[in-house]
């Protein structure tokens, strides 16, 4: 509200809209229907807008009439130090959250984007969107992602510009992030069927890739060997590459990886400390949100008929 008073905007021309209670989507809908502008914007209670986000917004959507809903980034907020500085920096970069990078990057402008670059934390929307396009009070995480999803079916389009950026703050512990990101990975088997997340298959790489180390632990637990032939050098007397190496391979090319854009992360946002960081927090996201994905599939599995082995508490 603060950073609201100090916009650079005729007080007369917006309107500040706020609602109370404990689902994000029902608030926003209310919210929907109470507001009188031709456009709404969407933000998050803790985020902080620039003096010029209206100003921008404005200019944004005349230039782009065609333009339904439009989003950008939510960079960290400017005092964010230590470790939610450098999760920014994660979540930014390629190597940490692939497509949706661009939700937290400054990203070039993109007149037909996606659910992986626009949030609700940083949303403007026509009024008319929200006369036929509504968000799902049944998700939290998730509900987002859904709404961009049903507007684009419904032949809204959507943009990012990296113009209409606002300052938000990030998890300051292991512990937080890990429940955020986790968070992320469940809502997404309930936000869409797995046929829909095919169409994106990079969704998968994370839980993927945590069934790939859970096999390689119980391999090395049952074989302990194979990790001595793995780190030998040469392939015996035949040249040819050792099972234990190839087993191997994919975790020494992810931990390479993970090094090297840490410290192109690190170069790229000018704070040389995170280098040591990075590396880490890359696993610790990727896990974090194949962990609940996977946690999401097995909840669906149990409400199928047949397949579910008890009824929740509180299902109707």
């Amino acid at each position: 509200m603060a950073s609201i008073r100090r916009l650079d905007y005729p007080d007369s021309a917006y309107e500040v809209v706020t609602t109370r209670g404990t689902n994000p989507s029902a608030g926003r809908n209310q919210g929907a229907r109470l507001a009188r502008g031709e456009i709404l914007a969407f933000l998050d209670d803790d985020a902080t807008i620039p003096p010029d986000y209206l100003l921008e917004a404005e200019a944004f959507f005349r230039e782009y009439p065609e333009i339904d809903i439009v989003g950008g980034p939510q960079l960290t907020a400017t005092d964010d130090q230590g470790f939610s500085r450098i999760s920014w920096y994660a979540l930014s970069s390629m190597f940490g959250a692939w497509k949706v990078s661009r939700r937290y990057a400054l990203r070039e402008i993109r007149l037909n984007a996606d659910e992986t670059a626009v949030s609700s934390a940083n949303l403007l929307c026509r009024k008319r969107v929200l006369d036929t396009v509504a968000f799902d009070t049944t998700l939290f995480p998730g509900e987002d992602p859904k709404f961009i999803a049903d507007a684009i079916r419904a032949g809204f389009r959507i943009a990012y510009s990296p113009a209409i950026r606002l300052y938000h703050r990030r998890r300051a512990t292991v512990p937080a992030l890990m429940r955020q990101i986790f968070s992320y990975g469940k809502a997404r088997p309930r936000k869409e069927t797995l046929l829909e997340t095919l169409r994106m298959p990079f969704f998968f790489v994370p839980s993927l890739f945590l069934l790939y180390l859970i096999g390689l632990g119980a391999v090395t637990a049952v074989q302990p060997w194979i990790v001595g032939e793995a780190l030998s050098f040469g392939g015996g007397l035949t040249n040819e590459p050792m099972p234990g190496k190839l087993l191997f391979l994919p975790l020494l090319i992810y931990a390479a990886a993970a090094v090297l854009f840490g410290i192109y992360d690190s170069a790229r946002n000018r704070d040389l400390k995170a280098v040591f960081v990075l590396p880490f927090m890359y696993p610790l996201i990727h896990l974090s949100y194949g962990l609940g994905m996977i946690r999401g599939y097995a909840d669906r599995l149990r409400f199928i008929p047949g397949i579910k082995s008890r009824k929740p508490s509180g299902l109707i």
